[in-house]
């Protein structure tokens, strides 16, 4: 079986960094997250048309050289069970790979880790832990799966990004600093207090904080919501900066 694609961006300059790269959506998550703009891929994957794969593998063989990656994303692409063997295709033909993932299945990104699949790696993050059933949407969220996805990247020697979709109303300054030191006792063994120097670990972490897009909110509440001005979340990376040195503002 191979696996079903609901959405292809053919040719991407920022989705992955350091390569050109072609882009494919997956259908399917397994989190509901208020401000995701992917509705239709969440909720009605199977309203979409899936990319036929014959001229998926066509435009990858041909395009040999001059893309360079794949991005896989979502949806939530752990969820297919064909992922692994449709990475291994992509990486027999010499592309790149990198996962978008929300790190509810560390059992997967271990195995795909441990296969050698990966190349890049970006998790969302998407709020503190007190928080993170508001923002993911399903109740009863286990924190610990989170924090297992986290330690498997800090030791993984794989790059990878750790990401928060900043939305006005959900998440305010506070709960970025809490993310960010939260991340840093997650992605090393030493709890250290504001101030003192990170470990090794600490210093490869690179945190963005992603501007919220109001457009196609899965909550429809949410649509119109206006979102941060660009020197409220530069502010934000500032606090957070208190305990991961690498914090980054995208979007605007």
């Amino acid at each position: 079986m191979t696996l079903a694609f609901k959405g292809w961006v053919r040719t991407s300059l920022i989705d992955f960094p350091g390569h050109i790269a072609t882009v494919l959506f997956t259908g399917g998550c397994n989190f509901r997250c208020p401000m995701c703009h992917n509705a239709d891929l969440v909720l009605r994957p199977g309203d979409l048309p899936t990319l036929p794969d014959a001229e998926l593998w066509a435009f990858l063989e041909k395009r040999v050289g001059k893309v360079t990656g794949v991005v896989v994303t979502g949806g939530e692409p752990t969820l297919q069970p064909e992922l692994p063997d449709f990475l291994q295709r992509v990486r027999a033909l010499g592309y790149a790979v990198k996962l978008d993932t929300n790190g509810y299945r560390p059992d997967v990104l271990a195995a795909l880790l441990d296969a050698g699949l990966l190349d890049y790696v970006a998790m969302d993050i998407k709020a503190p832990p007190e928080k993170y059933a508001q923002l993911s949407g399903i109740p009863g969220t286990e924190i610990a799966r989170i924090e297992q996805s986290l330690a498997l990247l800090a030791s993984s020697g794989v790059p990878y990004e750790l990401r928060t979709t900043v939305v006005p109303g959900l998440l305010d300054v506070d709960d970025i600093e809490a993310v960010a030191r939260w991340i840093m006792v997650s992605t090393d063994s030493t709890d250290l207090t504001e101030g003192e120097i990170p470990l090794p670990s600490v210093q490869s972490v690179e945190y963005i904080l992603q501007q919220f897009r109001w457009l196609n909110t899965l909550d429809p509440a949410l649509a119109g919501r206006a979102p941060y001005a660009m020197d409220v979340l530069h502010a934000m990376a500032d606090r957070a900066r208190r305990w991961l040195p690498r914090v980054e503002v995208r979007g605007g």
